[in-house]
C-alpha cells in the first residue's frame, strides 16, 4: 500500500489510482479546458494570425488558470468536510487529508499573486477583469453557492469574464451576442450539474447546501427554457454580429451548436451524466467531435470565405 492510500485509508475513502501528485491535483488541471472560452474574441475578432494577440491571449488563458486553480484550493479548503460525504469529491487530495488546508491557503496565495502579476503584464486593464473574477469567485465560495439559482448565475457570470478578458487582453471589441451565448451556455450546464447532483446523489443537502432548495421539474424546465434560449441566441448571433461575414455562411455553423446541446442532454437525462463537464468534454467523442467541427467550420468560414 503506498503512503497515498494509507492516508486516504485514514479517512474512510476507497483510494482510485491516481497518477499526478496530490498538490497538483488539488489544482484541477482538467477544469483548465474551460479557460479556452478567452480564445474566442481572438478568432471572432480575426486575430488569429496576429502574433501578439496570440500571445496576449494565451498569457490571459494562462492567468485564468492560475487564478482558476487559487479559487479551487480556497473552495476545497471551505469545503473539505462537505466533500468528504460526496462518492466523487471525497477523493479530492484536501478532502481526502493528502494536502493540508494551511498548505493549501499559501499555495492559493501563490498563484493568485502569479495570477495578478501575470495579468498586469497582458495588459493592464485586463488586471480589473482578473480581479473581478477573484472577487466573484471568492464570492461564490463563501456565500453565493449557498443561494438557489443565483449560484448557478455566478458561475455563469465567470464565464462571461472569461470571454470578456480574451477580448480585453487584445484589445478588440467583441459583439455583446457573443457574451449572451456564453452566458446562456454556462447557465445550460450549471443547471443541467445540478439536475444531475440531485438525480444521482443520495442525500443532496449533504453534499451541496443548497440542493434541497432544488427539485428535478423545477430543473428539468429550467433547463428546457435554457437550451432553447441558447441556441435562438446563437442562430441570430451568426448573422446579425457586425463582426460575421455579411453573406451569413457562419449560419452554417448551427447544426453544430444544436447538435452538441441535443447530445449534452442525451448525456444528462439517458446516460446521468453532467455532474463533471470538463470530463464530458474530453472524454464523449461524438461531443468532442462536434466541438472540433464547429471549429474547423467556423474558422473556415471567418477566414478563408
Amino acid at each position: 500500500m503506498t503512503t497515498e492510500q494509507g492516508q486516504l485509508d485514514q479517512v474512510g475513502i476507497a483510494a482510485p489510482q491516481y497518477r499526478l501528485p496530490a498538490v497538483l491535483r488539488a489544482l484541477r488541471p482538467l477544469q483548465w479546458t474551460k479557460n479556452g472560452l478567452v480564445f474566442a474574441a481572438l478568432i471572432f475578432a480575426d486575430r488569429a494570425f496576429d502574433l501578439e494577440s496570440v500571445l496576449r491571449a494565451t498569457g490571459a488563458a494562462l492567468v485564468f488558470c492560475a487564478i482558476s486553480s487559487g479559487i479551487y484550493l480556497i473552495n476545497d479548503v471551505r469545503d473539505a468536510e462537505q466533500d468528504r460525504y460526496h462518492p466523487k469529491k471525497r477523493h479530492r487530495p484536501i478532502a481526502a487529508g493528502l494536502v493540508t488546508p494551511r498548505y493549501a491557503m499559501v499555495v492559493a496565495g501563490l498563484l493568485l499573486l502569479i495570477g495578478f502579476l501575470g495579468a498586469l503584464s497582458v495588459r493592464p486593464a485586463f488586471v480589473g477583469i482578473a480581479v473581478g473574477y477573484i472577487v466573484l469567485m471568492v464570492a461564490y465560495s463563501y456565500g453565493l453557492k449557498r443561494i438557489v439559482i443565483l449560484d448557478v448565475f455566478a458561475i455563469s457570470a465567470g464565464f462571461v469574464l472569461r470571454a470578456v478578458g480574451g477580448a480585453v487582453a487584445i484589445s478588440v471589441p467583441i459583439s455583446p451576442w457573443l457574451y449572451v451565448c456564453t452566458m446562456l451556455g454556462a447557465l445550460f450546464i450549471g443547471f443541467a450539474k445540478r439536475r444531475n447532483e440531485i438525480a444521482t446523489l443520495e442525500h443532496a443537502g449533504l453534499h451541496r447546501a443548497n440542493l434541497d432548495s432544488y427539485s428535478l421539474p423545477m430543473l428539468d424546465q429550467i433547463i428546457a427554457i435554457v437550451s432553447s434560449a441558447t441556441l435562438m441566441a446563437y442562430s441570430l448571433y451568426t448573422f446579425d454580429a457586425p463582426t460575421v461575414p455579411d453573406n451569413h455562411a457562419l449560419m452554417l455553423t448551427i447544426p453544430f451548436v444544436a447538435y452538441a446541446l441535443f447530445r449534452y442532454l442525451f448525456l444528462v437525462y439517458k446516460k446521468e451524466l453532467g455532474g463533471s463537464p470538463e470530463v464530458i468534454l474530453v472524454t464523449d467523442k461524438p461531443l468532442l467531435a462536434c466541438i472540433l467541427g464547429w471549429v474547423l467550420t467556423s474558422v473556415t468560414i471567418l477566414y478563408v470565405f
